[in-house]
């Protein structure tokens, strides 16, 4: 079921446990993890994408693997809160990996690739590794946002 409150989403998780955080491109998925008490992401691997079926078969894997119990998409609005074509492709990516069975929160991700680059040039990373981390960091940020959210009592 693909949820837009955080309270709903909560709900539908009474027990918690561990989250997917990502951050849907056109040519990536930058993917984060938190732990089962939904107290801190941390950037996981990055996906490069293909054609659909390779990458639902990669989050399928990763959902296994790490005993994954919800995922968290960064949905991409305008600054004004409206869709984009952007945020279309993004609802379409979660209406397709919903038959994966678990729950989906989308999570408003205005501003987490732009936090994300700011932290990583006052760190002087090189604009080359930048590019390699700046998904999977943008997915634990909104992680971490839609977790902060979600230990407030789901209320959003």
């Amino acid at each position: 079921m693909i949820h837009l409150a955080a309270s709903t989403f909560r709900a539908d998780l009474p027990e918690g446990g561990r989250l997917l955080g990502l951050d849907v491109g056109t040519q990536t998925i930058g993917t984060a993890l938190c732990d089962a008490g939904w107290t801190i992401a941390t950037p996981a691997e990055l996906i490069r994408r293909t054609k659909f079926s390779v990458d639902r078969a990669k989050l399928r894997e990763i959902i296994g693997a790490q005993l994954v119990r919800g995922i968290v998409i960064g949905l991409p609005l305008n600054l004004d809160g409206s869709d984009s074509p952007r945020t279309q492709s993004t609802r379409a990516f979660a209406r397709n990996i919903d038959e994966l069975g678990l729950p989906i929160f989308l999570w408003d991700e205005r501003w987490s690739t732009q936090a994300v680059e700011r932290a990583m040039i006052a760190a002087d990373l090189s604009r080359a590794k930048r590019a390699d981390r700046v998904d999977s960091a943008a997915a634990a940020y909104i992680l971490q946002g839609a977790i902060d959210a979600l230990a407030m009592g789901g209320l959003s």
